[in-house]
């Protein structure tokens, strides 16, 4: 029988604590120490931990630090290491004393009993798109700041735009605004000038993201998205950063659930109760169907596009369901924000078919 070490690695900007839990189970349990978050440090005592075992396996929880340590652990032979999903750890509702010491020594005694659930780790090229995708997202919202800016501060001065906001014609109408206080004057030029700046900014991301697209190892994934209602490229784009390869998960409803969008459950001995989205894994590529799905709230109609026979016929298949299914939902008096909901979750299933049907074979 292999002599295996479980090493939990609890992780900050400077330090890492580390724990050892040794096999079986009901084996010693010691805090090994304190190190420094410096990847020769750390490489230096996993290689003396491994001249007492077999094999090392590894883990601490995602965070800011990223995935640094995974990488490097995972490139020593005889070492596995795991990225631990922090919201499905398990803690003990009366413990109210939290320290470094004692979550190194929880993740590794938590290790050796397979309590922990790991989470999908991209790799280095994967991670890049996913990061260009979120400066974009938060370039975004940057824009949309200014922009509530501009319009807080006119409304306070009683000047209220009749047409459709932030168009050309309205950013015209903007520069030509005038105040009796130069004050004013002064402040609101800043804010134009901010707006145009994020502005930019947003354009200068979207056209990153079109260039780099085709030469990712997803672009067929991708490609095949579009061919979906609501999911242009930005939006494929997204969908396919934040989720990865959907063939990962065994079925549709996996996927719905790591996304968040099934509806959590209170249920005991025959009565079943079911509540809101339980909003769980990830927020962001929830968001994105979400935006993809009110695309449905209107009557369905063709999207152009040059997919495979297979994807064009499960993209038709959603443009339709998901369509009447709307109508249908709205016709029971239900309201739209939940109705869009449900075909978001809906969109998730057609979104894992077209991945099986449109992977290239070499995948």
């Amino acid at each position: 029988m292999e002599d295996i070490l479980f090493v939990g690695l609890d992780t900050d900007k400077n330090w890492i604590d580390v724990a050892i839990a040794a096999s079986p189970r009901g084996g010693e349990v010691r805090h090994y120490g304190r190190i420094r978050n410096d990847p020769a440090v750390l490489s230096g005592v996993i290689r003396k931990l491994l001249k007492g075992a077999d094999e090392l396996v590894v883990c601490y929880e995602a965070g800011p630090c990223g995935y640094g340590i995974y990488r490097q652990l995972n490139e020593i032979d005889c070492v596995s290491c795991h990225v631990i999903a922090p919201s499905l750890i398990p803690r003990r509702s009366g413990d109210r004393i939290k320290t470094n010491r004692r979550d190194s020594l929880s993740l590794a005694k938590l290790l050796r009993a397979e309590e922990l659930t790991s989470i999908w780790v991209p790799d280095e090229a994967h991670e890049a798109v996913r990061d260009l995708v979120r400066a974009r997202s938060s370039a975004v919202s940057d824009l949309g700041r200014c922009r509530q800016r501009i319009r807080s501060f006119l409304l306070r001065h009683g000047i209220i735009y009749s047409g459709k906001a932030w168009t050309g014609k309205h950013r015209i109408w903007l520069s030509r605004l005038t105040f009796t206080q130069r004050a004013h004057e002064y402040a609101f030029s800043e804010m134009l000038i901010a707006l145009d700046h994020a502005q930019a900014q947003c354009d200068r991301l979207v056209q990153y993201l079109e260039e780099i697209w085709q030469n990712w190892s997803l672009a067929w994934l991708v490609e095949a998205l579009q061919a979906l209602r609501g999911f242009a490229l930005i939006n494929a784009i997204t969908v396919a950063s934040e989720i990865g390869d959907p063939r990962r998960f065994e079925t549709p409803r996996q996927l719905m659930a790591f996304v968040g969008l099934v509806p959590s459950e209170h249920s005991t001995g025959e009565k079943r109760r079911t509540g809101a989205l339980t909003k769980t894994g990830n927020g962001r590529v929830r968001k994105a169907l979400i935006e993809a799905a009110w695309t449905y709230a209107r009557p369905a109609k063709n999207v152009k596009h040059t997919a495979s026979p297979q994807v064009k016929a499960i993209a038709d298949k959603a443009r339709h369901r998901l369509s009447k299914r709307y109508r249908t939902l709205t016709g029971r008096g239900k309201r739209a924000q939940v109705a869009v909901c449900a075909l978001a979750r809906e969109a998730v299933g057609f979104i894992w078919a077209i991945a099986n049907a449109a992977a290239p074979k070499s995948c």
